[in-house]
């Protein structure tokens, strides 16, 4: 019987350790999960990115833990009908803790963090560096795997202007490499940098023992993620230049 990749499993894919780059992708339904899993896709990413690509949202700031813990649900059951041969494991997938859904306290993330694995999540994915670490230590705490979120962080979007690249200054890219670290310290077992430099990227990927997972942020980091609808081509209001359709 095929099991999820596992986060153990994941923290101990670093590159320099000779492992072979991370491949995750997002997806928020059943027909899109099967198909993530039929190409051998190692983590399942249900994204807050659903409000843009599906729901018809301008940003990511619209949707709730129930519209995550919806397509959550989805998804695992695309996964229990989908059994390529070729694959060992089944994708680990990461559900997104929406905006709202733990900035207040600790106990508020962690039951929103359950309703997501109650949902059929094997982790949850929270954006920010050291601001977060009570949310991060007090979800790892109740045994639930954390996925961190660093550079350009969307449900920050006011906060920073806009979509825009980040750490591109000496301090902030410092800043960066401390919010790794500290991230990491907290229990998180991999850490998503998106729209970042490339070499702050690598500062950052050589500065953690958990891997990174980019998007935007070049070639060095230890996995790459990418939007499913940017990879299809359905969504067509933006077109990332880093996206190969």
């Amino acid at each position: 019987m095929r099991t999820h990749l596992t986060a153990p499993a994941v923290r101990a894919t670093k590159a320099r350790d000779g492992r072979a780059p991370l491949v995750m992708v997002t997806a928020y339904d059943a027909p899109g999960a099967r198909m993530a899993d039929e190409a051998g896709i190692d983590l399942i990413l249900v994204g807050d990115s659903v409000a843009m690509v599906v729901l018809g949202y301008d940003d990511t700031l619209q949707v709730t833990v129930d519209d995550i813990a919806h397509h959550t649900a989805a998804v695992a059951r695309g996964l229990a009908t989908s059994a390529p041969e070729r694959t060992a494991k089944k994708p680990m997938v990461i559900a997104d803790l929406p905006w709202m859904s733990y900035h207040t306290t600790p106990v508020a993330a962690i039951e929103s963090a359950a309703v997501l694995v109650r949902a059929g999540a094997q982790a949850v994915k929270l954006e920010g560096g050291r601001k977060r670490l009570p949310m991060i230590e007090a979800i790892v705490d109740a045994e639930i795997p954390v996925m961190g979120h660093l550079g350009l962080t969307p449900q920050s979007v006011h906060a920073m202007g806009g979509f825009k690249v980040q750490g591109k200054e000496h301090d902030a890219a410092l800043a960066l490499v401390a919010d790794a670290k500290a991230i990491e310290a907290a229990g998180c077992f991999s850490i998503v940098l998106e729209g970042v430099p490339d070499e702050v990227a690598r500062m950052v990927t050589d500065a953690v023992d958990v891997p990174t997972i980019g998007i935007g942020a070049g070639p060095h980091c230890d996995g790459q993620v990418l939007v499913h609808h940017d990879v299809l081509g359905i969504e067509d209001r933006v077109a990332p230049k880093f996206v190969r359709r």
